[in-house]
């Protein structure tokens, strides 16, 4: 039996951090519009910021629907399941907004995510999400599944960009400046990377 929680803290907190990988949801506000829906993992890409607020590390490597969406109209769903231990899936539903690196914000949020080196990624922004509905329901249809490791492939493909070259990368890729609908995406050229105390 599903349950809505008023905050993120306690077991519920506990679980999302526990979890490898999570997914997100948004859309654009045309009903013809594309839905998308994104993987996220990598180890320390993810931050509980408050009981309310959370965080993830946007990367290169793929298009800029979630950033337009969030741009346009700032709808998004993230959800966890439970592919080992107690079955359980946990959706948070809010309103996420993509902090971009010459955003004031940058270096303060880079702050919750000491675990990664976000020099190797392509750190493109930081989705910021204010949940305005926190569930969870029973997940017993997720089939229990073994987390090995993060691929390190990633890493290795964006460590050997820098600003200029991640810029000209993102140029030359089809939807990243835009959506597959045509909403504004990325921001290019990429602002230079910040990182705390620099």
């Amino acid at each position: 039996m599903g349950k809505t929680h008023e905050r993120i803290d306690g077991r519920l907190r506990a679980f999302i951090e526990a979890q490898p990988i999570f997914f997100t949801a948004t859309a654009p506000l045309d009903g013809d519009g594309t839905v998308n829906l994104s993987p996220k993992g990598l180890t320390g890409s993810f931050a509980v910021i408050d009981e309310l607020t959370v965080a993830y590390l946007d990367f290169a490597g793929s298009t800029a629907e979630t950033v337009a969406h969030l741009r346009e109209n700032g709808r998004i769903t993230l959800m966890w399941c439970a592919f080992q231990g107690p079955p359980n899936i946990v959706r948070v539903h809010g309103r996420g907004e993509p902090v971009f690196r010459d955003d004031p914000r940058w270096e303060g949020l880079l702050a919750y995510f000491p675990g990664i080196d976000v020099t190797r990624h392509g750190l493109r922004a930081i989705v910021v999400v204010t949940a305005e509905l926190v569930r969870d329901s029973c997940g017993y249809g997720v089939p229990f599944m073994a987390y090995d490791e993060d691929r390190d492939l990633h890493g290795k493909r964006f460590a050997r960009e820098d600003d200029t070259s991640l810029s000209e990368y993102f140029a030359k890729k089809e939807h990243i400046a835009s959506s597959i609908d045509g909403l504004p995406g990325l921001p290019l050229p990429l602002p230079p990377l910040t990182r705390p105390g620099r």
